[in-house]
């Protein structure tokens, strides 16, 4: 019995040990490739002295395991891309929504889920990119105006299986309603001069190479390829400078329901809205700050500055099913 009672708290003490030292470390299940991300949490821990474990995957996936882990999740928070992917894990149930001042001052609401579910981090433009050699900007104006028949054989898009084309496509339907949407993304489709893309990366070098002349891309596939190739002959564009502004889109993060730390994890999120954070995330990733308050780096900066659209990110996941079956409809692959 005396035995039994010295291994029971032989058990206790190891359970507590690892629970302290648990303490000092948050997980993060994260649908952004490492390189993007480590120097942002090895910036916290040098701050803090908290250790970040992070898992990385493609965001299905890591829903899928949240969803299955349930209460027993070792993830403490999730980063993922678009605004899409974050409301569907909100809706599924896997996010702790939270009272923040620090994260609602940092972050303007347009960039958050309006339940406290989850927040932008950084910002990207999915924008027009257009040839140097054979598109002057004077002939470019709107998302909707590449629907128009000049464009026709000359226009390439990513597939619509992507996340971010089905975001466009649900602002469309949100700033026009869902007949005119389609209507722009069956012109979209008429004007295809090849099949959709498999990721933005190899539609800008199709544009290079002179296979089309116009595309729609996320900002930051642009800042990439030009880095490796600074002569590229392809130019960004900011469309909708008259009306609505330019479509934005984010990656982001939330604190996980059933986190095992989840005022650390809080303490990290808000961390990362900060301006200190800010810098060295959006920069890594040459993406745009979702904090006003900093400045883009350098060669985001030099792109140029935009209106952009002023509606919620939210409307992306709102609207995603409907968005999905209007690029069906219109026959966008």
């Amino acid at each position: 019995m005396q035995a039994n009672k010295k291994i029971l708290a032989a058990l206790a003490l190891t359970t507590l040990a690892g629970t302290a030292q648990a303490a000092d470390e948050v997980v993060v299940y994260s649908a952004r490739i490492d390189e993007l991300i480590k120097p942002v949490f090895d910036q916290y821990t040098a701050k803090t002295g908290v250790k970040v474990k992070f898992i990385t995957d493609k965001e299905a996936p890591l829903l899928a395991r949240l969803k299955a882990e349930g209460e027993n999740t070792p993830a403490d928070l999730l980063i993922t891309v678009d605004a899409g992917n974050l409301w569907q894990a909100e809706q599924e149930g896997v996010l702790k929504p939270l009272q923040s001042k620090v994260i609602d001052a940092n972050i303007p609401s347009q960039y958050r889920s309006s339940t406290g579910a989850w927040t932008g981090l950084s910002l990207r433009a999915r924008t027009i990119v257009y040839s140097t050699e054979r598109v002057k900007p004077a002939e470019l104006s709107t998302y909707e105006a590449l629907a128009d028949q000049n464009w026709e054989g000359r226009l390439c898009l990513r597939s619509s299986k992507k996340v971010y084309n089905q975001s466009l496509t649900a602002t469309l339907i949100e700033t026009h309603g869902a007949a005119k949407a389609e209507q722009v993304v069956k012109g979209w489709v008429n004007n295809l001069a090849t099949d959709p893309f498999a990721d933005d990366t190899a539609l800008i070098q199709a544009i290079d190479a002179g296979q089309c002349d116009v595309g729609i891309v996320n900002t930051y596939y642009y800042g990439r390829l030009h880095q490796q190739k600074p002569d590229l002959k392809a130019k960004l564009f900011w469309p909708n400078q008259a009306d609505r502004g330019v479509h934005v889109n984010l990656a982001g993060a939330g604190v996980t329901k059933h986190a095992p730390h989840a005022e650390a994890a809080q303490q990290l999120l808000e961390w990362m809205t900060t301006e200190e954070a800010q810098g060295v995330f959006a920069g890594v990733n040459q993406e745009y700050p979702a904090n006003p308050q900093v400045a883009p780096s350098k060669e985001v900066a030099a792109w140029g500055s935009f209106k952009a659209d002023s509606i919620p990110v939210e409307v992306a996941g709102k609207r995603q099913a409907e968005a999905i079956r209007l690029m069906d409809r219109a026959g966008w692959n």
